[in-house]
C-alpha cells in the first residue's frame, strides 16, 4: 500500500487534517502523522522521509533536511497541500526533479468570489451607506456614490487561476476588461492586453489586484500609479497587502479621493484605533472573504478544495497518471 507521511513541527495544523481528510487519505494508502517533528534531530527526520514513498506538507510542517536532495531513500513525491512551502521546501529540493505539488487553483473560486463581493459593495458604497443609515441618515447623495459594472473599465492586475476565474466572475455583467500580466502566456477572449500598470490604471475606473507577490511586484503599486484613477476610482485587493505602496493608498482613501475594498494589507493586521477602521470609503475583511459556511465550531463534514486537490494528486501518483500543479522552479521562486 502506498506510504504517505507527514511531520508536523508541533500538533498537526487543524484547517489541513480534519477527521474527514484524514479518513479519506486512508482509502488511499498507509498514512502516518508524526506530531513534534521540529523536535526530532535531522537524522531521524530524514529517515522517516527516506521510508516513505509520498511526503504531505502544508501548514505547520517540519522543515526538510537538505539531504533528501542527496539521499531521497523511497521517496518519490512531495504534495504540498497548501500554497505556500518556501518554510519547509528548499529551492535546491525543487530543482532536483522531485515532482513537487500545492493546492494550484483551488482557492481561486473563493477568492474570486470575494473580490466580486468586494467590488459590488465598494461599487454601490454599502459600507457607507448601512454607516449612514446606523448613524439616523436614509438616502446617501448619489451625486457622489454609487457605480454600476455595466460599461466600467476595470482593470485586472494578475491574470493566473484566481484572475481567470474573476474574469469568468463579472464577464456577464458586460464591463470592459483590461489585464496586465507579463507571465500569462495570452489572456481570456474579451479582454484587452495591456502592456504597462501604467497603461492598465490610466484606462481603469477600478483596479482588482490577483497578482502574486514576489520582488517584481511588491510595491509595484505605487502613489503615481493610484494618481492615475479617477476620483472615486475603486481599488480591490486579495492578493497580498504588499503589492501596494499602503501609505499612498491610504492618504488617497483618506482624502475621500478613492473608495477601496482590501481583504489583504501590509502587515496584515490594523492596530486599534487606526483611522482605517472607520472610513466609509473602505471595506476591511481581514483575510477572511474567502472563509467557508459556518461551522458553528463543529469537526468539518466535507472536504475543502485544498483537501480535494492533494487527494486527486495522490491518487494520480498512485495510478502513474501526470500530476496536477506542479511547481517548477521559475514557480517556485516567484512564489511569497
Amino acid at each position: 500500500m502506498l506510504k504517505l507521511l507527514h511531520i508536523a513541527s508541533g500538533a498537526p495544523h487543524g484547517e489541513i487534517w480534519t477527521g474527514v481528510f484524514r479518513d479519506a487519505l486512508a482509502k488511499v494508502g498507509d498514512v502516518t502523522i508524526i506530531e513534534n517533528g521540529a523536535a526530532l534531530d535531522e537524522a531521524k527526520r530524514l529517515a522517516l522521509i527516506q521510508g516513505s514513498e509520498v511526503l504531505l506538507l502544508g501548514w505547520g510542517s517540519a522543515p526538510m533536511p537538505a539531504a533528501i536532495v542527496r539521499e531521497p531513500g523511497a521517496l518519490r513525491y512531495i504534495c504540498n497541500i497548501t500554497g505556500e512551502m518556501k518554510q519547509w521546501v528548499t529551492p535546491e529540493i525543487v530543482d532536483s526533479g522531485l515532482p513537487v505539488t500545492n493546492w494550484g487553483d483551488a482557492l481561486a473560486p473563493a477568492v474570486a468570489e470575494g473580490a466580486m463581493a468586494l467590488l459590488l459593495a465598494v461599487l454601490k458604497d454599502l459600507h457607507q451607506q448601512v454607516q449612514f443609515i446606523r448613524n439616523d441618515g436614509w438616502c446617501l447623495n448619489k451625486t457622489v456614490t454609487g457605480g454600476s459594472l455595466e460599461g466600467l473599465n476595470v482593470g485586472v492586475y494578475g491574470c493566473g487561476a484566481i484572475g481567470r476565474y474573476f474574469i469568468e466572475l463579472i464577464r456577464p455583467f458586460r464591463p470592459v476588461l483590461r489585464v496586465f500580466d507579463p507571465y500569462a502566456a495570452e489572456v481570456p477572449a474579451g479582454c484587452e492586453r495591456v502592456s504597462s500598470l501604467e497603461a492598465l490604471f490610466s484606462a481603469s475606473e477600478a483596479i482588482v489586484i490577483h497578482a502574486g507577490l514576489n520582488p517584481e511586484t511588491r510595491h509595484s503599486v505605487t502613489a503615481e500609479l493610484l494618481s492615475r484613477l479617477p476620483r472615486h476610482g475603486v481599488v480591490i485587493n486579495t492578493a497580498r497587502g504588499a503589492i501596494i505602496d499602503q501609505d499612498a493608498l491610504f492618504a488617497e482613501l483618506a482624502s475621500g479621493r478613492l473608495r477601496a475594498g482590501l481583504d489583504v494589507l501590509d502587515p496584515d493586521a490594523l492596530p486599534a484605533g487606526h483611522p482605517a477602521r472607520s472610513w466609509e470609503n473602505c471595506i476591511l475583511t481581514a483575510h477572511q472573504v474567502n472563509r467557508n459556511w459556518p461551522s458553528d465550531g463543529n469537526p468539518p463534514t466535507r472536504l475543502d478544495a485544498m483537501h480535494r486537490v492533494c487527494l486527486d494528486n495522490v491518487r494520480r501518483y498512485a495510478a502513474g497518471e501526470p500530476l496536477r500543479f506542479v511547481i517548477d522552479p521559475i514557480a517556485y521562486r516567484r512564489q511569497t
